[in-house]
């Protein structure tokens, strides 16, 4: 009889090193930690780990400190690209991103992140769409569909009274100051790739001084939503994506 072969085991998939290895506290199905990730091996990627300063602002992505092990400053709400500006002003040789929620970016931040962008900042800003304030309770954002309801829309939104959402990846794309916008998801394989895709080419707009560089994430949050994961991981293939296209607005280097 002849012997069973010897099985070796070997590591395919690990966690990136810059990625703590910790429970995360994100609600189940919530999005957040799948972008962490892409970020995170990006970070590795590129060699950019030592030299990273990251800025989150206020929301459920502030939280991007417990996870991700690089040099953070905490903005107030709305003002990380103002902060993340600073910051690439007094260190021009650090690698900047700010991480920001909708509600963050789109609300109170709106003036912040448009003049940046106008002012071609070299800065990376990873902007995580959802259409809903996750950490407050669920109220309307500027990203709130039509029809949606929330805390502060129970009716759901109405265009007569709130307008529509705002779809900053084509706003941002149109200021003279960008070098790079695209909007991704990560609900499926195929769009994770193209997400990855997006995230490294901001980082070389940064890294080659080209510009500012927006990536927006289409995200879900089934506990706002009041849905299961899988239902909310769907709802951004049936209902967000036709909303808001995914694609590269704006890509300065191919256009030359």
């Amino acid at each position: 009889m002849s012997s069973m072969p010897e099985i070796k085991e070997e590591l395919v998939f690990d966690r990136p090193g810059v990625l703590a290895d910790k429970p995360t506290h994100y609600c189940p199905g919530c999005q957040h930690g799948v972008i962490h990730r892409i970020v995170a091996e990006c970070l590795e990627e590129f060699g950019l780990v030592e030299k990273t300063i990251a800025v989150s602002s206020i929301g459920c992505s502030v939280f991007l400190y417990n996870y991700l092990m690089v040099d953070t400053v905490e903005a107030p709400h709305g003002r990380a690209p103002a902060e993340a500006t600073g910051v690439k002003r007094a260190r021009p040789e650090a690698f900047v991103f700010a991480y920001q929620g909708d509600g963050d970016l789109a609300s109170i931040g709106l003036a912040e992140i448009m003049h940046a962008a106008n002012r071609g900042e070299k800065l990376t800003i990873i902007f995580v769409n959802n259409t809903v304030y996750g950490m407050t309770g669920g109220q309307m954002a500027p990203t709130t569909m039509i029809g949606q309801k929330t805390t502060t829309c129970p009716a759901g939104r109405c265009a007569e009274r709130e307008g529509g959402p705002m779809r900053m990846a084509e706003i941002i794309a149109g200021l003279d100051g960008v070098a790079y916008s695209a909007r991704v998801a990560v609900n499926s394989i195929k769009n994770l790739t193209q997400a990855k895709r997006a995230v490294r080419r901001a980082f070389e707009t940064q890294l080659h001084g080209d510009g500012f560089g927006f990536v927006e994430f289409l995200a879900t949050c089934p506990t706002n939503w009041r849905m299961t994961p899988v239902a909310a991981n769907e709802r951004v293939a049936k209902v967000m994506i036709p909303g808001f296209p995914l694609g590269v607005y704006k890509d300065a280097a191919k256009e030359d």
